[in-house]
């Protein structure tokens, strides 16, 4: 049995490559790694949704100009995502970015209300750099349409709900 244990060490170390190759407690050190890091996603996700549903801000109809009043929903966002960034950063993950995505309601043509709805995240991704936010962590996306939380949108709460922004973290 000795021997036989010794063969297969030696042929480890012969062919290579094989040697190098990650010990069962490493796969599992990295398994628990990523479910650890998926469970922080879930979670600093989860908040990133129920913050930026308290904190919209408004838009002036048909552009990306923010209406008055937005200062104080801005700030607490943007300590939102400092706080992500620590939760993140605690648990191991140094590679991630947030979204700003935008949104629209079905009203009007299609591709002016997604380049809308990526002007507006784009105004609210400056004004979170313009708190803190590293540019280089957080994007923006114009969904326009294509993702309504609520459908039929045919009477003005339904579009109401549909005009937003949404906050997520990307690992």
């Amino acid at each position: 049995m000795k021997l036989k244990a010794l063969c297969i060490a030696v042929s480890l170390l012969a062919v290579p490559g094989v040697a190098a190759a990650q010990s069962p407690l490493d796969s599992v050190k990295k398994a628990a790694g990523n479910a650890s890091k998926s469970a922080v996603e879930k979670r600093v996700n989860t908040k990133l949704t129920e913050e930026a549903k308290k904190n919209q801000c408004s838009f002036k109809t048909g552009t990306a100009e923010l209406a008055p009043g937005c200062d104080a929903k801005l700030k607490k966002l943007a300590n939102v995502l400092i706080d992500a960034k620590k939760q993140l950063v605690a648990a191991g993950v140094n590679s991630y970015k947030f979204e700003v995505s935008g949104h629209t309601d079905s009203t009007g043509d299609a591709a002016k209300n997604k380049a809308l709805s990526e002007k507006r995240a784009e105004t609210i991704v400056k004004e979170l750099v313009s708190r803190g936010i590293p540019r280089g962590e957080i994007t923006a996306v114009g969904y326009g349409s294509e993702r309504l939380l609520v459908k039929p949108d045919n009477t003005e709460a339904k579009k109401a709900q549909n005009r937003r922004y949404e906050l997520q973290v990307r690992l």
